[in-house]
């Protein structure tokens, strides 16, 4: 009967026949502790538009995306009454300058009285006044680039009849913009200047650029319980824009932790597990399911596949940082994890 048991008993697996696997060894990484949110972006520079007089306008030279510089003439409203205003005070000025300068020399022949020379100083004085508030009229119907940038959205166009202070567009300088980003207010032992703040592409979260936070608000939205925290981007190639809102992450501090490849984690039922490679005593110490007493009859030196549940960090770089359940010099399987169970004897092809 024992010939009989002994006989009908499985034989050890030969080792061609094993799942070959590849390992990674637990290794060291810097993380970042990260912040993740929407960035609100601003231009550093933007001018609205309006003229200073009323008037059509006569021409209309830039156009919504147009880029221009200080002082570029942007439009001219009609000045035909203005230049005509302007000659006839000219005119006005001229006689009342003569008048005054006749009846200075009058009252010193004693042929006037002060007080009519007084009164033709008075209009000669107010058509001056009046001639310098025209020419200024006249200049303000150029409208000129208060300072470098790109045309918004135009309202007007050319023939217009526009009111003066009604704006009509605005001037947009991208090529420094400033993001404002809402922080919960948990962290706020954690913020300071100085920590950095990075961009992300709202579609594939490609990084678009990272700067310096210039300022941490003091106090805390009660509303939100969030606090407002700003960094200025460079943005020379121009592929940020004024009110853009886009993923951001703040990086709150990095430290070290051992780390397991992407492709070593698997999940079941919201935990995270890995397979380590270990011997029989480990097997023995951690046997689950398996039969002991087969995995004893194998060749000495076979290794096993043992699953670890492991509390992980968030990914980052194709890398998760181990929180708990791995020792210092773990050795993780990284392939074939889908056929693997607990216990089972594998074959560890040489890295």
């Amino acid at each position: 009967m024992l010939g009989l048991l002994t006989a009908c008993a499985p034989a050890p697996l030969p080792a061609e026949r094993l799942p070959r696997v590849r390992t990674a060894e637990l290794s060291s990484r810097s993380f970042s502790q990260r912040v993740s949110g929407i960035a609100t972006l601003e231009a550093l520079q933007e001018v609205a538009l309006a003229a200073q007089v009323g008037g059509r306008i006569e021409r209309l030279l830039v156009q919504q995306g147009d880029r221009v510089r200080r002082g570029q003439l942007l439009l001219v409203l009609d000045q035909a009454q203005a230049r005509a205003d302007v000659a006839r005070l000219r005119s006005e000025l001229e006689t009342n300058r003569l008048n005054d300068r006749r009846f200075e020399a009058l009252v010193r022949q004693g042929a006037a009285t002060p007080f009519q020379r007084d009164d033709y100083r008075q209009r000669y004085v107010a058509a001056r006044e009046e001639l310098a508030a025209r020419k200024a009229d006249l200049a303000f119907r150029d409208l000129r680039a208060p300072i470098d940038g790109t045309v918004a959205d135009l309202k007007v166009k050319q023939g217009d009849l526009i009111q003066a202070g009604a704006p009509f567009t605005s001037i947009i300088r991208n090529d420094r913009l400033l993001a404002r980003m809402e922080v919960p207010a948990v962290y706020s032992a954690q913020l300071r200047p100085g920590l950095p703040l990075q961009l992300l592409s709202p579609g594939d979260g490609r990084p678009l650029g990272q700067a310096p936070l210039l300022s941490v608000d003091p106090g805390v939205d009660p509303t939100s319980q969030t606090l407002l925290v700003k960094a200025e981007f460079p943005n020379s190639a121009g592929q940020l824009r004024d009110g853009l809102r886009t993923r951001a992450s703040l990086v709150l501090q990095d430290r070290a932790y051992p780390a397991v490849p992407f492709a070593a984690v698997s999940r079941q039922w919201g935990q995270s597990f890995v397979f380590v490679v270990g011997d029989l005593e480990a097997l023995r110490r951690r046997p689950g399911r398996s039969d002991l007493g087969r995995a004893a009859r194998l060749p000495r030196q076979t290794r096993f596949a043992l699953q670890t549940p492991v509390q992980l960090g968030p990914l980052q770089g194709g890398w998760y940082p181990v929180l708990q359940g791995l020792p210092q010099d773990a050795e993780v399987i990284t392939t074939n994890l889908l056929s693997l169970r607990h216990g089972q004897p594998v074959r560890v092809i040489p890295r």
